[in-house]
């Protein structure tokens, strides 16, 4: 048990201290500015009071890394308590205001209290870089979903044969719209000038894409209003989903280039289904060290993938999905699941069997996941490879016995 604890109040700008001893009573109370400079103040001031501090905060990442990186490089203990838990923990202290002295005194009153808090570990330098390009790439996965569904709102104004015969997902049909979004223009062009085009910057299948692409402008022969604008409008969003997509590659390469700089990454792409951005996910998520999570259980319990009970009276059995998991670590887990059910027959037959059972998909998924859970746990554990299990040899019959264990009678013909 430490003597003091020190509950941070994490903001943008500023962040507010407040210290407690054993009884609850209040040593310090301030605020600081979200400063190198300050915050080592702040470090002595509470250092003065007590050297055995265990300091708390409500948010480990973003905005409260420059706090947490000064306290970990000088040896300081952090306990991690989530904004849902001080949320709830809040409605049971007097009074009903909200100030942040009253919420950096309850995360250093709930840390002095609880027996549950996580302690915030430094991480290695693999999965805190693999944590920010896997961020980004998903960032960029979102931002290129939105353009596509305006490029496609944006054409349907002018040229909805088109839209229809376009799919947006892939890399050709942006780039044809970044120079050619009007029917007009794509009839001047014709299939084999346009084919020739579109192989000139390396589009597979060109003269599909042109073939349908004609196809489509001969279909519609009437010129709408407000296409030359439309058309300008579309070719913007066509160029920004390109550059999306070039970011998107490029970020895949250099999160595939330093996943496998991981101890752990050629046993993790072992594991049916796993690649190497579901592998990053995973060691993004849990900072690339299972000791923390001590058994597969709690990995599960962090997954979101270990249901909880939901029992009240005369109700039992009732499970229910956790409120608290990790979205970035169940979508890995869940995806790398969902590939593993088409090129693992072990995956596909106990995920047949869920099914059998009565199950949906999405339920047969998750307990496959589940499972998987175990087998990557032990795999990581052992740093041995996945290996499908072979089938067990047959024993062999036994031979009944004999009636009679002594020497053989011979029989007497009459």
């Amino acid at each position: 048990m430490p003597e003091i604890w020190a509950g941070l109040d994490i903001g943008k700008k500023h962040h507010h201290a407040a210290v407690i001893d054993a009884n609850g009573k209040r040593l310090l109370s301030r605020r600081v500015m979200n400063d190198e400079s300050e915050l080592l103040q702040l470090l002595g001031d509470v250092l003065e009071i007590s050297g055995d501090v265990l300091w708390a905060v409500d948010i480990n990442t973003g905005i409260a890394a420059l706090a947490i990186g000064l306290l970990l490089n000088h040896g300081q203990p952090i306990a991690y308590l989530t904004g849902r838990t001080i949320h709830q923990a809040s409605t049971t202290y007097r009074g009903e205001g909200k100030t942040d002295a009253r919420d950096a005194f309850i995360i250093a009153d709930q840390a002095r209290i609880r027996r549950d808090v996580s302690m915030l570990r430094p991480g290695d330098d693999i999965a805190l870089d693999l944590r920010l390009l896997t961020t980004r790439r998903l960032d960029v996965v979102h931002d290129r979903t939105r353009q596509i569904n305006r490029l496609r709102a944006q054409l349907l104004e002018f040229f909805p044969a088109l839209e229809r015969a376009l799919d947006l997902a892939k890399k050709g049909p942006v780039v044809l719209l970044t120079a050619y979004p009007t029917p007009a223009a794509i009839r001047r062009m014709g299939v084999r000038r346009l084919e020739t085009w579109l192989r000139n910057r390396k589009v597979q299948r060109a003269g599909a894409l042109a073939a349908a692409a004609v196809e489509a402008a001969q279909a519609q022969m009437t010129a709408l209003r407000g296409e030359e604008l439309g058309a300008e409008l579309v070719g913007r969003l066509a160029r920004s989903v390109a550059a999306h997509n070039d970011e998107a590659a490029e970020l895949d390469a250099r999160i595939e280039a330093r996943f496998r700089q991981h101890r752990d990454a050629e046993i993790i792409l072992t594991l049916p289904g796993m690649g190497p951005t579901t592998g990053a996910e995973f060691i993004a998520a849990t900072g690339g060290d299972l000791t923390a999570f001590t058994t597969p259980d709690r990995l599960a319990g962090f997954a979101g993938l270990a249901p909880v009970p939901w029992d009240s009276g005369k109700v039992s059995g009732n499970l229910h999905r956790p409120r608290r998991y990790h979205r970035g670590l169940q979508r890995a887990l869940y995806l790398s699941t969902q590939v593993s059910v088409f090129f693992c027959p072990v995956s596909k037959a106990y995920y047949d069997r869920k099914r059998k059972e009565g199950k949906g998909h999405k339920q047969a998924v998750i307990a496959l996941a589940r499972r998987r859970v175990n087998v990557l746990w032990a795999m990581i554990r052992d740093h041995t490879p996945f290996q499908t299990a072979p089938p067990s040899p047959r024993p062999p019959t036994p031979r009944r016995p004999l009636l009679s264990s002594g020497p053989a009678s011979v029989t007497r013909s009459r």
